[in-house]
């Protein structure tokens, strides 16, 4: 997974949404669209780049704000 290209991904989904001009709803769209769109593995190594300095440094604010709001609804859960 190429954690480089999927900040590319989200930034430019930030980039989209970015333009609304209600801030809480363009950050639900964010984590939405993510959620919706995005395979277990891509949202967990997202989420996993928050927490590493380097990779995190490339993520868009606005798309750090909506990853961190929305983390408990991206983060997959365990198959049971």
């Amino acid at each position: 997974m190429n954690t480089e290209h999927l900040i590319e991904m989200a930034n430019q989904i930030g980039e989209f949404f970015a333009s609304m001009p209600d801030r809480d709803e363009a950050l639900a769209g964010i984590a939405d669209h993510i959620r919706r769109f995005w395979e277990p593995r891509m949202r967990r190594a997202i989420l996993a780049s928050l927490d590493d300095p380097a990779a995190g440094a490339a993520i868009s604010p606005i798309v750090r704000e909506a990853l961190i709001r929305a983390r408990d609804a991206l983060t997959p859960r365990a198959a049971a």
